[in-house]
């Protein structure tokens, strides 16, 4: 199962959510990013946050979904929609979902409140991967309507 987590610029929420989902996902389950105009660069905080909480951030860069390296069979757009802002519609044959997430990129005020912004993004979608994750495997590998129903009652969580 590869799944696709696309923002705009693909630098914050979509890495954290492909590294996250990476990290905890079981063999055979794979997450790529991408953004619809992307910004050339990872954020630093992004991977910062992630070296901290012990998930490796080697090989991950902000990409083009017109650069993927495979077909996926969901895409979750994380664009923070309450924020105003447009999402990416992905337009391939595949299950969609949204789990909006406020971009931490925005985050202004004090380091720490600043931190605090990519800590609470990074939460949300950890919980959300594993509440995916943690679906039982007739959903997840059979019944994709009743998937697309969970994943859509996920990206409630947090929210």
């Amino acid at each position: 199962m590869n799944v696709l987590f696309l923002c705009t610029g693909n630098s914050c929420r979509s890495i954290l959510g492909e590294a996250t989902f990476n990290h905890l996902a079981p063999a055979g389950w794979r997450a790529i990013s991408a953004g619809s105009k992307p910004t050339g660069q990872v954020h630093p905080r992004s991977l910062a946050l992630l070296a901290r909480e012990g998930i490796a951030t080697d090989g991950y860069f902000s990409k083009s979904w017109e650069d993927l390296p495979c077909t996926p069979d969901v895409v979750i757009t994380v664009c923070g929609s309450a924020a105003g802002e447009t999402c990416p519609a992905y337009l391939g044959p595949v299950l969609r979902t949204h789990w909006g997430v406020d971009d931490p990129a925005h985050a202004s005020g004090t380091e720490a409140e600043i931190d605090a912004a990519f800590m609470q993004a990074y939460r949300i979608l950890r919980a959300r991967i594993e509440a995916l994750l943690a679906l039982p495997a007739e959903v997840l590998q059979g019944d994709r309507a009743r998937l697309k129903l969970e994943m859509d009652k996920i990206g409630l969580l947090l929210a």
